[in-house]
């Protein structure tokens, strides 16, 4: 499909296809995660093979429930893979909470805190070189408030990260949808500075957001769902 659906059009196409029981909201989200893994195998193939680390920086949404789903894939390949949640357990979706769940059995989840964040930063320091995607699957096309404050620490987690106060490479982010910051219907940003994104990984189509002037250098894959 390479028409553009707005966040409404495309949620109303998931909807639908979930009441008519041709899928189910857990299936979407597996879907999209798997979809997400390969979408970066395909871009990277250095990862496919032998053991990686990640961040996976999880959302209180269903965009958070699909980094639930890729950090557990990622974790059974092998991968060390470390998950921060921005809002509680309690307050996630029915799909993505079980989906949170399922990756408790393998791994923790910490709060998405500037100390956490620069913890991690210690540890990725051991492998100064390595290449370390950072998931954003914090908002997805969700995303409309100011959200300046939410993403605060990540951004001084980058800081460090680009000063080499860590020691470690500079991170590989990867957005799932958009990168946390914009608006996906008008391309408007959502705080004073939005994430960066080296990979858009989006699903069924791309939305308004793709196309426009200043994502045009972004690379995006769209992943099929089977909607």
């Amino acid at each position: 499909m390479t028409k553009a659906l707005t966040a409404a059009q495309m949620r109303k196409l998931e909807h639908a296809a979930i009441e008519t029981g041709e899928v189910t909201g857990l299936e979407l989200m597996e879907r999209a995660g798997r979809g997400l893994a390969q979408a970066v195998f395909e871009e990277w193939p250095d990862f496919v093979a032998g053991s990686h680390r990640a961040l996976v920086l999880c959302g209180p949404g269903n965009n958070g429930g699909d980094g639930f789903v890729v950090a557990r894939l990622l974790a059974k390949a092998g991968w060390a893979v470390e998950v921060f949640l921005c809002g509680t357990p309690e307050s996630l979706p029915p799909d993505a909470r079980r989906n949170y769940e399922r990756w408790c059995l393998i791994g923790d989840v910490v709060a998405l805190t500037e100390a956490h964040l620069m913890g991690a930063l210690e540890r990725l320091a051991s492998d100064p070189h390595a290449l370390v995607p950072v998931i954003d699957a914090l908002f997805g096309i969700g995303q409309r408030a100011p959200l300046d404050d939410v993403i605060a620490p990540v951004n001084a987690m980058i800081d460090a990260w680009s000063e080499g106060q860590a020691g470690a490479s500079a991170p590989l982010f990867i957005s799932v949808d958009i990168p946390t910051g914009y608006d996906a219907d008008t391309g408007e940003a959502l705080a004073r500075r939005p994430l960066p994104s080296e990979l858009v990984v989006t699903f069924h189509c791309k939305k308004p957001i793709h196309k426009m002037p200043h994502f045009l250098d972004t690379r995006c894959a769209v992943v099929d769902i089977g909607l």
